[in-house]
């Protein structure tokens, strides 16, 4: 007697489809998370593929990895297009939403490409396609093929996209520093920015550096970026006395470098981290939007 296959809503099958997924998760959040830069939106997406992994006709898919991972980064593709129309009304300057590395410093990745700050702002300046085809290779060492049956392109497109991509990082970013002396110029800039002392803050930024506060309208934080060391030095030290009372400061990893959480009361009101070369640190970023923050 013939016992029939079990279908797509079939309890067996889906807890079998469910351990699939649960085994690509990490890989798909991390694909999705350096698309859109937001771990919240990120989660979204994930959960939005795995309801329709769930509904789908699993029988006709061969390679459940690769099938959920094309439908992770169109799904991406098209968020990226609709966030950036968001992005455009943002109150004041936008940041990437902080994502905690310190359990899996890569997110599923082979490498941890695409993950610090400072690559994740460069990438919003390229287009979805361009974004995704560049996380797929750099991040995730997807072969050209495969990332061409993704995104739909052939595959000599799909080099041009990642070459144009790499370059544009490579030009415009400058060779950063170690892991550990990144750590020492954040605990050296949080000093010096609780003490407003003008001449340590000069010393440790590169001339041409840029202060970014994230508030989204939500939190009083500066409207603009405010660039160039006395500048930024200035800005710091006006606020010293009233920002940094009664703030206590903890140690984590996101996004694959140290940032300093600050909290008062017992409350995590922004997470503060550098971006760093030779010449000092050129980045300042203070992430202050109450709704971006929950994750770490």
């Amino acid at each position: 007697m013939a016992v029939a296959d079990p279908g797509p809503g079939d309890p067996e099958d889906l807890q079998q489809a469910a351990a699939v997924f649960a085994g690509v998760r990490p890989r798909l959040f991390g694909i999705a998370y350096r698309m859109l830069a937001s771990a919240t939106e990120a989660e979204d997406l994930v959960q939005d593929v795995w309801l329709r992994w769930q509904a789908y006709d699993r029988a006709t898919v061969n390679d459940p990895a690769a099938f959920l991972a094309t439908t992770t980064t169109r799904l991406a593709i098209n968020a990226t297009q609709s966030a950036r129309v968001r992005r455009e009304t943002y109150i004041g300057p936008w940041l990437p939403e902080p994502v905690d590395t310190g359990a899996d410093p890569y997110l599923g990745a082979e490498r941890g490409e695409a993950l610090e700050f400072a690559v994740l702002l460069l990438l919003e300046r390229l287009s979805p396609t361009e974004r995704a085809a560049y996380v797929l290779r750099e991040a995730f060492d997807y072969p050209y093929r495969q990332i061409a049956d993704i995104i739909e392109l052939n595959e000599p497109a799909v080099r041009q996209l990642v070459s144009r991509a790499r370059k544009r990082v490579l030009v415009e970013r400058r060779t950063p520093v170690t892991r550990t002396e990144q750590r020492r110029l954040l605990i050296a800039f949080v000093a010096a920015a609780r003490s407003g002392d003008m001449t340590a803050l000069e010393e440790l930024f590169a001339a041409d550096v840029i202060s970014y506060s994230d508030g989204g309208g939500a939190v009083r934080a500066s409207r603009f970026p405010v660039v160039g060391a006395p500048r930024v030095a200035k800005y710091v030290r006006a606020f010293a006395s009233r920002f940094w009372a009664g703030v206590d400061v903890a140690w984590a990893s996101t996004n694959g470098q140290t940032s300093a959480l600050l909290s008062r009361d017992g409350q995590v009101f922004t997470v503060l981290t550098v971006s760093a070369s030779d010449q000092g640190i050129d980045q300042v970023l203070w992430m202050m939007n109450p709704a971006k923050i929950t994750a770490v």
